[in-house]
């Protein structure tokens, strides 16, 4: 909701509604996140009947296309490999690992899963 906030005020108050690649397509109760469709329906519902979809994906694949495929108007590239992008991830990963004061730092037995 952060970002979708943000993201409204960069562009002058548009309506930004954050959804999610992989919520429950019909919805829920109040509070559920919305997905993509139910986004753009509730947009329409406004009368705006060609948004556009910002991804917030780092990288091509099924949910960036799938998204983009629900845009009626256009959709942003995932964000691939900017530098900035690697700044943040690389120091998120060292606040979790300050955060584990037993963390091995044995580096034969280090191992990280990239998400």
């Amino acid at each position: 909701a952060r970002t979708a906030r943000l993201l409204s005020d960069r562009l002058g108050g548009v309506p930004v509604l954050p959804a999610y690649a992989c919520a429950p397509p019909e919805g829920g109760p109040p509070g559920t996140p919305l997905s993509v469709p139910a986004a753009l329906r509730a947009l329409a519902a406004r009368g705006h009947h060609r948004p556009a979809v910002a991804s917030c994906f780092t990288a091509p694949g099924r949910f960036a296309a799938q998204c983009a495929a629900a845009a009626p108007g256009p959709a942003a590239a995932p964000l691939g490999d900017h530098p900035a992008l690697a700044r943040l991830v690389l120091h998120r990963y060292d606040q979790a690992l300050a955060a584990r004061s037993a963390y091995d730092h044995d580096p034969t037995r280090a191992a990280t899963v990239a998400v």
